[in-house]
Formats: structure tokens, C-alpha cells, sequence
């Protein structure tokens, strides 16, 4: 069996070979050249350099002229990178005054399915008493069903249960059918309709999840202050009445309300009523926007 001598050696440090042959070169002063098979390091390192009288022998450089020689290059690399560093903080330092506020947290927009997921499932193993789903179609969770499952048995695991509204194909799917298998009936209420739905997860009435836009890239995540405010206003109630019965002051009010028209994309009052109707974030009921 061979070894690879070299291989074995550090690339920053020294062996031990090596520490023990510097060692006993610097008491003698010399150490033969064919010890140094052992400890290539030393040579690397430049820790030994040939006999200029006998080329069997290798001297030592002495340890303060080998320190000064090898830290030299990251004193000069540590220097490189305080330079840097001082750099950048002159440059961006002005700005500091210059930060934004922090964005409202009642209301987030998360794009991508991936993203989605992973909220959804985070959400799922939070909650502790309900979930409530509306899904539309019937062909529940074609690529999902897995997903699905670990987020319904986590909530479930916390003492939570499931209450599910979908169209009336759902009846006929087999996949919905397999889901209902694993979760049993004494966690999960299921209902079915006949009108069309819009996709809505709430979890323990508290957030809930909705579209933001047609189609499954992006998701809207409203929370119950966020939806109760968006309620008074599509009932046509002014910013003051709001606050008051919020019990937030009308800045605050103010603040959410304009968050709501910014994600939305409202133009106008009348058509961010409109927008949270069609949204489904609120239900339409007369004396609306």
C-alpha cells in the first residue's frame, strides 16, 4: 500500500514531521536534505534553504525573519480589506437617514408557488383551532395532494380541525376521496355547492390567504385587523369612523387603507371597494362602495 506523502500535509499550517525537523534544525543548525522527504512543508515555506557550501544539508531561517516573512502578506490583505470596508461605509452612510419606514406586516404579497408552499405549510403547523378552505374546481390538489395532507395532519396533531367548501365535482375525485381517507371524518367537515368559488384559506380566523391575481403565482396574506378595516370600507364607512371603531388612530387607519389600495392596485376610493369585493377579501353586502 502507498501513501501520498504531500496530500497529508496542511496547506496553511505545519506537520508535525515538519515541526520537529524545524526544530531540530534550528538547535543544530542544518538538517539533512533527504529528511526533508518527510516534511515537505518546510520546503514549501521557504522555512529552509540550501547549504551554499554543501548541498546535502538545508538551513534554517530563523523564527523572527520566517514570522515577519510569512504574516507580511495578510497584514497586507487585512489592510486591503479595512480599506474596502471604510469605503464602502463613507459611501453608504449618508443614506442611513435616507431608510424607508417599515412596511405595514398586515398585509404581504408572496409571489411564486414555491413561496407559497412554504408559507402555506408554516401557517398550518401554527395553528390550534381551525382551518377554513374554499377551493374552486373538483379535481382537489392534482400535485399537491402530498403537501396538502401534512398541512391538514398538522393541524390536526395541534388539536385544530378542517373545514372545507368546494364545488360539487369534488364529489366525484378520486384524490379527494383518498384525502377524506387519511384524515377521517371527525376532523374535516366537508360542504359542496353549485356556484363557482374563489380560492380562500383562513387559519385560525386570524390570517387568511386569497389570490392576489388570477391565476396561482401570487397570494395575498390578510390578517383580521387588516380584513376587518377592509370590511368597514367596502360597507362605505369614512376613515374616522373606521379608526374609531378599530380603536386605531385615523393615521394608522390611514396607513392601512393605503396599503390595501397599493397592493390592490386601486385607482380611486369607489374602486378599491370594488377591488375587495372581487377579491373576495370581503363579501358583497348592500350599501357598499
Amino acid at each position: 500500500m502507498t501513501s501520498n506523502t504531500a496530500g497529508a500535509h496542511a496547506v496553511d499550517g505545519l506537520c508535525e514531521s515538519a515541526t520537529a525537523l524545524y526544530a531540530t534544525a534550528l538547535r543544530e543548525g542544518r538538517v539533512a536534505r533527504s529528511d526533508l522527504v518527510a516534511a515537505p512543508c518546510l520546503v514549501r515555506r521557504a522555512l529552509v534553504h540550501p547549504d551554499p557550501n554543501d548541498d546535502r544539508w538545508m538551513l534554517p531561517l530563523p523564527a523572527p525573519a520566517a514570522l515577519t516573512r510569512l504574516l507580511i502578506p495578510f497584514a497586507r490583505e487585512v489592510s486591503d480589506h479595512l480599506s474596502d470596508a471604510a469605503a464602502i461605509l463613507d459611501t453608504l452612510l449618508p443614506f442611513a437617514s435616507l431608510a424607508p419606514p417599515p412596511s405595514d406586516p398586515t398585509i404581504t404579497v408572496i409571489h411564486g408557488n414555491d413561496r407559497i408552499m412554504d408559507s402555506l405549510r408554516e401557517a398550518s403547523r401554527a395553528a390550534r383551532s381551525e382551518v377554513l378552505t374554499a377551493q374552486p374546481g373538483g379535481n382537489r390538489m392534482v400535485t399537491n395532494l402530498r403537501a396538502g395532507l401534512e398541512n391538514a395532519q398538522a393541524v390536526i396533531e395541534a388539536g385544530g380541525r378542517l373545514r372545507h367548501l368546494y364545488q360539487h365535482p369534488v364529489r366525484y375525485s378520486r384524490r379527494f376521496a383518498a384525502y377524506l381517507d387519511h384524515l377521517g371524518p371527525e376532523h374535516l367537515e366537508v360542504r359542496t355547492m353549485e356556484q363557482a368559488i374563489d380560492r380562500l384559506i383562513v387559519f385560525d380566523r386570524e390570517t387568511a390567504y386569497l389570490p392576489a391575481a388570477p391565476g396561482t403565482e401570487s397570494a395575498l396574506v390578510v390578517t383580521a385587523v387588516q380584513h376587518s378595516i377592509a370590511r368597514l370600507l367596502a360597507a362605505g364607512h369614512v376613515d374616522d369612523d373606521i379608526a374609531r371603531r378599530m380603536g386605531i388612530s385615523v393615521r394608522t387607519c390611514r396607513s392601512h387603507i393605503a396599503r390595501l389600495t397599493q397592493t390592490l392596485g386601486a385607482t380611486s376610493r369607489t374602486h378599491l371597494g370594488a377591488l375587495l369585493i372581487g377579491s373576495g377579501i370581503v363579501e358583497d353586502e348592500p350599501g357598499g362602495l
